[in-house]
């Protein structure tokens, strides 16, 4: 008998098709929302009324006591996207415990894309801004790919991804954010506090027993939640930093058997905090953060010519699809994986180039780089806007050629003949291997 051929992008299991085509329309929903703020962001700082713009962004609340007199601008950044971390970390965990990640044949060609598609973007980066001097410290900016702005973008446009294609979209997603957080923590860390570091561990931990005990009370894990992100702050991580480390404390996986199974905790905190994430914490990031005063054309020609916006731009179009595509080629090369039947390379290119959309994680790291309302910050705002729209509308057109493709295949994902409730494609298709 002939060795079976293992297929890449190959249709995954109807249980997790389920659950990604769940999230996928909740992160559509707050894609439009993204975009909602940023356009107000981008009107309100060009206005006649953009003073009151920065007023708002720049204005100070909290006490002095454990650095926590931020702006407005940065509660946002440091408070709210601690929420969407937290998801993120939640959805992370699912994927690689529960979901079909656990197998590391599959998860092989998501982390590899993840990180191609950092790689590369970063290498850009680095190489049009080597003269640059202090330009240099936003090298991560290009490397985030925003699954929100990404799914709007296809929801605007009206594509019919087949499942293969959109599960791969959102891992590559959710390993992208947790690479973002990890160089977020290890290259943006200015100033370590060790004391409030080790501190913090001790919310977490408790946190950590009490969810493990599978104990949700609000009124406890709370208060150690925040906790733990005060004491982060203090320390001088960024404080979205905590909201990982605590989701990777709950536990992913359901309690019975049977038709007696009850939900995990991962579940129960993702639905409660998913629409929080999606439909506020992230659209309010966007509005206090994609405000830049452009200065109409000539403003916006100044700033294309600076090398970050520029390596920005080349990064999110070119290195992006460079780097998941020639991942995925190389998975393919070195593993004798052929690419699904169904699907074509240019499919793949068309979804490298649409995850070229970098926003709020792009906007969080040339925050961090650059510093807050500095003339670099504004070029990289430029530049994260410029090239975002850029890799949308060249994927826009590379997706839409396909599209007839496309809803041949998902007209066949959706038939169910004996009607039991599950599509007849996934009828005999076992499951991944553990």
């Amino acid at each position: 008998m002939g060795t079976r051929v293992r297929r890449l992008f190959a249709r995954g299991s109807w249980r997790e098709t389920l659950r990604i085509g769940s999230l996928l329309r909740q992160e559509t929903v707050g894609g439009g929302l993204l975009l909602v703020g940023a356009a107000v962001a981008l009107v309100w700082a060009n206005s006649p009324w953009a003073e009151s713009y920065v007023a708002v962004r720049d204005l100070r609340l909290g006490p002095d006591l454990l650095h926590l007199d931020l702006s407005i601008g940065s509660w946002a950044a440091d408070g709210l996207l601690a929420i969407f971390f937290f998801v993120v970390g939640l959805e992370l965990k699912q994927e690689f415990v529960a979901g079909d990640l656990r197998n590391p044949r599959v998860a092989a060609l998501p982390v590899a894309a993840a990180i191609g598609g950092m790689a590369v973007p970063a290498l850009i980066f680095v190489a049009v801004n080597a003269r640059a001097g202090d330009a240099l410290a936003g090298w991560a900016i290009p490397t985030a790919t925003d699954i929100a702005f990404a799914l709007a973008v296809l929801a605007v446009i009206n594509t019919h991804l087949p499942a293969a294609l959109r599960t791969f979209l959102l891992t590559l997603a959710v390993v992208d954010d947790l690479l973002a957080i990890v160089i977020i923590a290890v290259f943006y860390t200015r100033e370590l506090e060790l004391a409030y570091l080790g501190a913090a561990l001790l919310p977490l931990i408790l946190f950590g027993l009490l969810v493990q005990r599978r104990i949700a009370a609000w009124w406890i894990l709370v208060p150690l939640a925040v906790a733990t992100w005060v004491l982060v702050h203090a320390s001088g991580v960024h404080a979205t930093v905590a909201g990982v480390l605590l989701a990777i404390t709950v536990p992913v996986l359901r309690r019975g058997s049977g038709d007696d199974q009850q939900p995990s905790l991962a579940h129960r905190f993702e639905h409660v905090l998913r629409p929080v994430s999606t439909g506020f914490a992230v659209p309010v990031f966007a509005l206090f953060a994609a405000g830049v005063t452009i200065g109409g054309i000539e403003g916006l020609a100044v700033s294309l010519t600076d090398s970050v916006t520029l390596g920005i731009v080349l990064g999110l179009v070119v290195g992006k699809t460079i780097g998941i595509a020639g991942a995925a080629f190389l998975v393919a090369r070195f593993t004798r994986a052929e690419l699904d039947s169904d699907l074509r390379w240019i499919d793949i290119v068309g979804l490298a180039m649409l995850a070229g959309i970098g926003f709020t994680v792009s906007l969080l790291i040339g925050d961090l780089a650059y510093g807050p309302a500095s003339v670099r910050d504004q070029h990289v705002k430029i530049g994260v806007l410029v090239g975002s729209v850029l890799a949308a509308a060249i994927a826009a057109v590379m997706l839409k050629l396909r599209n007839r493709v496309y809803r041949r295949i998902l007209e066949a994902e959706e038939q169910d003949r004996d009607r039991d409730g599950m599509p007849d494609v996934f009828e005999d298709q076992p499951e991944p291997e553990q």
